[in-house]
């Protein structure tokens, strides 16, 4: 099985925007699938990150998650609108953020000041993405959240 990415942290970011990557995120990016990689962009050691469409956080992933956006993208016609948008927001907002000796990734500063990120992140482990959070914001978010896994369950009769 490929590695997942699980559970969450709080992380210091240091004065240079430098945050670090727990190592079993750092492993589980660098994983890759069992297929193969010809359609992902030249492997390196690092994560794929940009504004999250659905959330005020940062997203995040390896070259399973770039892939993965990549494919919805191409599932759209050349020149379509869904596709334009798509583009510009994924392709345009991707950043490729490698890690240095200390398993630190660098987030720039765009990011930083959209999403209130100055001396700690919050590390989401959502399965096959991960998103970086500004603490007090995630708090909010759990608990819209929470509250919607509620409701779901309750529909379903769990």
């Amino acid at each position: 099985m490929r590695g997942v990415f699980l559970s969450h942290v709080e992380k210091q970011l240091d004065a240079k925007r430098r945050l670090l990557i727990p190592q079993d995120f750092r492993t589980t990016a660098n994983s890759g699938s069992a297929g193969p990689k010809a359609a992902t962009p030249d492997a390196f050691e690092g994560v794929y990150c940009f504004a999250s469409i659905e959330a005020d956080c940062l997203e995040g992933g390896g070259a399973e998650f770039f892939d993965r956006y990549r494919q919805l993208i191409e599932s759209y016609a050349v020149g379509s609108p869904a596709r334009r948008a798509l583009e510009h927001k994924i392709y345009g907002g991707m950043h490729r953020l490698s890690f240095d000796a200390a398993g630190r990734i660098t987030l720039p500063d765009s990011l930083c000041l959209k999403f209130g990120l100055s001396d700690k992140a919050l590390i989401v482990g959502l399965y096959d993405r991960f998103q970086i959070w500004e603490p007090t914001a995630y708090a909010a978010y759990q608990a819209e959240q929470d509250q919607l896994a509620r409701e779901v369950l309750s529909q379903r009769g769990a």
